[in-house]
């Protein structure tokens, strides 16, 4: 294999996972914003306190980022400014490389986002990811001066259009809600059933005794063994939906939620709660009224504030409290409608999209 053969191969390869890696973040810019503030957080409270003030820009950086990797891994297949475009790369893995490698080695936050929700890599698999990737952008600038220098008309173009579509993409996205939901309350998901294992979960106890380990698929009864710890055998078994809650002062409300026909409105965070839309929900609440659904108001807040919006908006609906992280990953905006019947998710709604009663009526007939 020749020096240029290598480097082509080189190209497609990275140019490929930038490509892929950013599409399906380009699909979701609001999750990698709130990836984002993870990151800003833990180092605001590790690094520097500046970082905090990140936070409010999250949307704007995640962006500008999910749009690079997929122009910029164009741009390095198609040969566009090779050189510069090897530098920029050469920056960005550098970046992504620090941040899996922090998340791995002090467990701080445990889903890198790399490729959104669509893959699912632990700390050490998206920092040995970066490595390779990282291993593949040095030979391409080792040998930058290899690589063609002319960038023909149609590459220019076809780099500038990739621009235009990604970032036009990302700001429907954001406006709308993703393309493609990779989560794990998409539309036809059973939540409750998604609670539940889909096996036994198998365990093999650890155990100690003197200066020797043994291992065994049941709790020995011989007292004499020391627990070390329980390794789970079958982890695909565990329950894609671990962390759903929803409660008020009378206690966990799930299985309410769980039975017959429910609209629930979404606030992941009510001092930052869209205004614009209001209105369409108070209109959407008002001609559900008599209907045989009930429409509840879940918000991370407190009941007090919950009570009070309601109250201040004149809501006639059960307010129940939930989980920042969980509204969050059910609904990417704030607020926003989803419709429930027996715990499966029939469709979600940004508030932009905030549906009229009668769409709403048909999914429970």
């Amino acid at each position: 294999m020749n020096k240029q053969t290598l480097l082509w191969i080189l190209r497609l390869l990275v140019g490929g996972l930038f490509i892929f890696s950013g599409l399906i973040k380009v699909n979701d810019p609001v999750g990698t914003a709130i990836k984002l503030e993870e990151y800003f957080d833990v180092f605001s409270n590790d690094i520097a306190g500046f970082f905090i003030y990140l936070k409010p820009l999250a949307l704007y950086i995640g962006v500008v980022l999910v749009v690079a990797e997929v122009v910029l891994g164009v741009m390095l297949i198609l040969g566009v400014k090779l050189r510069q475009t090897v530098w920029a790369l050469g920056l960005m893995i550098l970046f992504f490389t620090f941040l899996t490698f922090f998340s791995a080695y002090f467990n701080k936050v445990t889903d890198c986002g790399c490729f959104g929700d669509a893959i699912k890599l632990t700390p050490w698999e998206s920092f040995y990811k970066d490595i390779i990737l990282l291993i593949m952008i040095t030979v391409l600038f080792i040998f930058r001066k290899d690589l063609p220098e002319e960038t023909p008309r149609w590459a220019g173009i076809s780099a500038v259009l990739t621009l235009v579509i990604s970032l036009g993409i990302a700001v429907v996205a954001i406006r709308n809600l993703p393309f493609i939901d990779f989560r794990a309350y998409k539309n036809g998901v059973n939540i409750p059933i998604n609670m539940q294992p889909s096996a036994q979960l198998q365990y093999t106890y650890v155990m100690k005794k003197g200066d020797e380990t043994f291992e065994f698929d049941q709790y020995p009864t011989d007292e004499s063994y020391e627990f070390v710890e329980m390794v789970l055998q079958n982890p695909d078994a565990l329950p894609k939906i671990s962390d759903f809650a929803a409660w008020n002062a009378e206690g966990d409300q799930s299985e309410f939620l769980f039975a017959g026909n429910k609209v629930i409105i979404l606030s992941s965070n009510m001092s930052k709660m869209a205004d614009s839309n209001l209105d369409k929900l108070t209109t959407l609440i008002k001609d559900l009224q008599g209907a045989p659904v009930d429409v509840i108001f879940m918000a991370a807040a407190t009941q007090e504030e919950i009570d009070a919006f309601l109250s201040q908006q004149n809501w006639s609906v059960i307010g129940l409290q939930a989980d920042a992280t969980v509204v969050k990953t059910i609904m990417r905006a704030n607020p926003g409608v989803m419709i429930l019947k027996d715990g499966v998710v029939m469709e979600k709604y940004h508030h932009n999209n905030t549906p009229e009663a009668t769409d709403v009526l048909d999914f429970f007939l």
